[in-house]
């Protein structure tokens, strides 16, 4: 789950099958009662339905979890993080960085950098779009060292300026399921 929406369309689903959840986050679920074969079978398939996934193993899980820690950062954290995101990530996730970064590009296909500057780029794009900051304040809001950082790694994403791209009519965005999913 990496939206409010999916979060809402989770719980509509457990309430329809009779189940009670204390926690309803992205990535996790917290049931009251111990949930049956069946139960759990028709959650799976109402889920997929939906366009979501039961995760039933702990690297899948993991995973789930590292996207969310990186979701929030670039697109619902306000605080700027003052740490190195790899000794972030670790913290959040109590496990060592390496582990984390060869079990992400297993399963993904795409490393942990990667897949933060997808949605880095996304963010940038909205930001340009809303029009309330300008590029200086973007990079800084967004963590780089400097506008000219911010430019060159946006450049190679889109193959457009930030400038340029804030000229063009159809600004191309695109939904947070969908960034930097490779497979």
């Amino acid at each position: 789950m990496v939206s409010n929406r999916c979060k809402m369309a989770v719980k509509e689903e457990l309430k329809k099958l009779g189940l009670h959840f204390m926690v309803v986050d992205l990535g996790e679920v917290e049931i009251m009662e111990n949930i049956s074969m069946d139960q759990r079978q028709r959650l799976k398939t109402a889920l997929f339905d939906s366009g979501l996934e039961l995760m039933d193993d702990k690297k899948s899980m993991l995973i789930e979890k590292i996207k969310n820690v990186i979701i929030q950062m670039v697109h619902h954290s306000t605080e700027n993080i003052k740490i190195n995101f790899s000794d972030y990530l670790s913290q959040q996730l109590n496990h060592d960085y390496t582990y984390l970064s060869n079990l992400f590009s297993e399963v993904q296909g795409t490393t942990i950098e990667q897949f933060i500057i997808s949605h880095k780029t996304e963010r940038i794009k909205e930001l340009i779009i809303y029009g309330e900051l300008n590029i200086t304040e973007i990079a800084w809001k967004m963590n780089y060292s400097s506008v000219a950082h911010l430019s060159s790694q946006f450049k190679k994403v889109t193959g457009l300026s930030p400038s340029h791209f804030k000229q063009l009519k159809d600004k191309r965005r695109n939904p947070i399921e969908e960034i930097g999913n490779s497979k």
